[in-house]
């Protein structure tokens, strides 16, 4: 994983390339959402890629084509080691004619070995990062350029997409409203619009902080399953609400509604991943097993709207140790830490005790499994 902020480097402080290269990435994103290859230019080749997920059998047909034979099927690290490859890295499978059925087989399905023909393929590994962007699983058919993808494809470079994590640190305030909670009255919400895309993020500022102390906050990753429909899978409604209630009880504070579905995976990824935990995967090996990594989330967004809102000391409501090093990492300082805990049910008690033991959240996991017998 990138660290947030290295990627300014790449175009040396260029404002004119860095907007070049953020507008680039957008359409890339948007050109493989609708099922269209687009061309990446690497430090080895440029190839046409075309997002599997994303991709119909006359969409493999087109791009296939009546031309060479030379497509690759590219998988994530994650999904390599599923199918039970020994690798570190990303990796390329020989395609041949597999149809769109077969394609797909190998990229998502669960409980698959596979003898087909791989190789490493680390000069892709930037399509993991567009994927992450695109909200894509990290599946592509890979193929040489021809002639005729000059005239219709878009093109983005891996140094384009190394650039995104800087472009997602960009935010500017653009509205701001009290809107009186059930439970917190006292709040106002502040939307911030930035980042690739220019999507819209959530601060929700409870009572009147004071900036000139370690200010509560939470940083609240959107579940829709857990904060709307108050599913029992997760503890991400009962976070929410008490993480606003901690806020309140504190004199003011800060919670951070940030828009990473599914630890930044999106709907579409999350939704067939609760299909392979209720299936007996936890939730990282589900993820694994559709290519993604344990958790793909980014807080460029949250230190950019901390320091809009002149926090610059946090007392962090928290079990998560990513988002302590992240707001580190970018200058915010971490006062303290307070655990926001929910309620352990039958149906959420596996996920938490995950949650701690492979994710390494702090939480109490022997007492978590211990309950409801």
């Amino acid at each position: 994983m990138m660290g947030e902020g290295r990627s300014d480097v790449l175009f040396e402080g260029d404002e004119a390339l860095l907007e070049i290269a953020r507008v680039n990435v957008e359409r890339a994103v948007s050109e493989l959402r609708y099922g269209r290859p687009v061309i990446l230019h690497t430090r080895v080749a440029s190839s046409s890629v075309l997002a599997l997920d994303a991709s119909a059998p006359a969409d493999l047909a087109r791009f296939h084509g009546a031309g060479p034979d030379a497509a690759e099927l590219f998988l994530s690290a994650q999904r390599a080691r599923a199918l039970g490859l020994s690798t570190i890295g990303p990796v390329c499978f020989e395609t041949g004619r597999r149809d769109f059925t077969d394609l797909s087989q190998l990229a998502f399905a669960p409980d698959l070995q596979t003898d087909a023909r791989w190789r490493p393929a680390p000069e892709f590994a930037c399509l993991g990062e567009l994927a992450r962007l695109a909200l894509l699983l990290p599946a592509f058919l890979v193929r040489p350029v021809r002639d005729a993808d000059d005239a219709r494809c878009l093109s983005v470079s891996e140094r384009e997409i190394r650039s995104a994590p800087a472009q997602e640190s960009r935010f500017t305030e653009v509205a701001r409203t009290p809107v009186p909670l059930r439970d917190v009255s006292d709040c106002r919400f502040v939307v911030f619009r930035g980042g690739l895309a220019q999507r819209d993020q959530l601060a929700i500022v409870v009572g009147e902080p004071d900036t000139s102390r370690p200010v509560p906050v939470r940083i609240h990753s959107s579940c829709i399953t857990g904060d709307l429909f108050g599913s029992l899978k997760c503890d991400c409604g009962d976070q929410l609400r008490g993480g606003l209630q901690l806020i309140a009880q504190r004199g003011g504070g800060v919670l951070l509604y940030l828009d990473q579905e599914g630890r930044g995976t999106g709907l579409a990824a999350k939704m067939r991943a609760y299909r392979l935990q209720h299936d007996g995967y936890d939730t990282i090996d589900a993820d694994a097993q559709l290519g993604l990594e344990p958790d793909g989330r980014r807080y460029g967004a949250a230190v950019a709207m901390l320091r809009e809102l002149g926090i610059a000391s946090v007392e962090l409501l928290t079990n998560n140790p990513a988002k302590i090093a992240a707001l580190q990492a970018a200058g915010i300082d971490v006062h303290a830490r307070t655990a926001v805990l929910g309620t352990v049910t039958a149906e959420n008690r596996d996920y938490l005790v995950t949650k701690a033991q492979r994710a390494g959240h702090l939480l109490d996991w022997p007492t978590i499994a211990a309950k409801l017998g």
